[in-house]
């Protein structure tokens, strides 16, 4: 038999939930305040003690009447932080499988896209969907298996709350790890936000993208385009990020489509260019750019990722000189509408010119001694002092380093011709024996390359 105190604690559970069925929302709402301010961070153990050991009693009612009430958008945030207090729980599983029993992850998805419900009562129902994936595979896996990838991600795109989009980021980032079975479904669906137009959902996807890149550990043939798209973007965070995951893809299969896909964005096509503006624009007023600015956003952003990829790998610089980049680099640093394209691409060229000795030689021979000496001065501000015959010199330039064999780099030692100059010191070294280092120098500015791109002198090393 029951003691007296299980008996009077059972009677106070059988009492609320008798004052629960019969309350009208105003009511439901004053106890849910009441239930919430109780046990908010309460162990499933010490709920079900407050309940008499009958917690899924008043759980069962909770989920009933979400799904109930959900369509209409009201009352919601109470409610799902009621229900999110039992599934958050320490030791909660038995509450979770229950919950899940009657189609949970089913109605929050569907809170997902519900028009009428307000931002907050769906960041709640993105808390729960991130306790539920928490949980474990399997429960990532159900989530993948009831549509939850493309239900979160329009719902990512489309949220007007940063803060919002940040917990979606938390719940997509969860779903791609541990998940074998659904990692590739959940890359796809960050892949397809690239496109999107909110710039925090591009930014947050493009941060997500690299983590699930690093996982997976191979490329889908769409990245490329996509990543290259977000590059004409006017928000530099979301640049910042796009040029972080291009540093990361330059390691996989699609290197080469990427980087030819970067010096291509260098020169935007006729078609691009020629684009009708808006007859608004046709205002002397407004300046008749305008409706370039985002090719030449892109064109500028190019400049700056190549700059960073070729300071970062060596072969990567080399393959990008194949790719023609310095004839692409200088015809960027010729568009006199958009002073930031000029300013990336010389930075950029100012660099391998430094590193290549064959891209001084041409660049030095295309530009003319007196635009190259001021290139030389302050690569940074040479938009600033071209005039528009400099301009057309450097946008009609035809440089072709690709056709080299071999690019030497600056100051690194390289193996010399075999007779003649460079071939004796090569002989002189080796006849010197031990201590004895070849290195090869640079040509000084305005001389010609020789032999091996430079003149090579012996040093006695101490």
């Amino acid at each position: 038999m029951t003691s007296i105190k299980e008996q009077a604690a059972i009677s106070r559970l059988l009492s609320f939930l008798h004052d629960w069925d019969n309350a009208g929302k105003v009511a439901r709402s004053h106890i849910l305040d009441s239930f919430i301010k109780a046990n908010q961070g309460k162990t499933a153990p010490e709920l079900e003690q407050e309940f008499s050991q009958g917690g899924s009693l008043f759980l069962v009612r909770l989920t009933t009447w979400l799904r109930l009430i959900y369509m209409t958008g009201s009352s919601l945030d109470k409610l799902l932080k009621s229900i999110g207090i039992f599934l958050s729980a320490v030791s909660s599983n038995r509450y979770l499988k229950e919950f899940l029993e009657v189609g949970g992850v089913l109605t929050l998805l569907e809170i997902l896209g519900m028009e009428k419900i307000k931002e907050e009562d769906k960041k709640e129902s993105i808390r729960l969907l991130q306790v539920i994936a928490n949980t474990g595979r399997k429960y990532k896996e159900l989530i993948c298996e009831s549509y939850g990838v493309r239900s979160i991600a329009e719902f990512l795109a489309k949220s007007k709350s940063e803060e919002t989009q940040e917990e979606v980021q938390v719940l997509m980032d969860s779903l791609v790890h541990g998940n074998p079975k659904y990692q590739n479904q959940v890359y796809k669906g960050l892949i397809a936000l690239l496109p999107c137009a909110s710039p925090k959902a591009q930014q947050l996807s493009l941060q997500t993208l690299r983590t699930a890149q690093s996982i997976i550990g191979t490329t889908h043939p769409s990245i490329v385009d996509c990543v290259l798209k977000v590059l004409c973007t006017m928000h530099l965070e979301v640049q910042y990020e796009a040029i972080e995951l291009i540093k990361d893809l330059v390691n996989y299969d699609v290197c080469q489509a990427l980087l030819k896909g970067l010096v291509a964005l260098l020169i935007p096509s006729v078609k691009e260019t020629s684009k009708p503006q808006p007859k608004i624009l046709n205002d002397s007023s407004v300046p008749q750019f305008t409706a370039h600015l985002p090719v030449f956003l892109q064109q500028a952003a190019a400049a700056k990722a190549i700059g960073v990829l070729a300071r970062s790998n060596t072969s990567v610089a080399e393959e990008l000189l194949h790719q023609r980049v310095v004839h692409s680099l200088m015809a960027a640093m010729g568009n006199t509408d958009h002073s930031n394209s000029q300013r990336q691409a010389s930075l950029t060229l100012e660099y391998l010119v430094q590193m290549f000795p064959v891209v001084e030689e041409h660049v030095r021979r295309s530009m003319g001694e007196g635009l190259y000496q001021l290139f030389l001065s302050n690569a940074e501000d040479l938009y600033m002092k071209i005039d528009s015959i400099q301009a057309d010199i450097l946008a009609a330039n035809k440089v072709d380093v690709s056709k080299e064999g071999r690019y030497g780099r600056k100051g690194v030692t390289e193996p010399c011709g075999p007779s003649g100059g460079a071939g004796a010191a090569v002989q002189g070294a080796r006849q010197a024996g031990p201590g004895v280092t070849l290195t090869a120098t640079p040509p000084a500015p305005g001389g010609r390359l020789r032999g091996a791109r430079g003149s090579c002198r012996l040093a006695r090393t101490q």
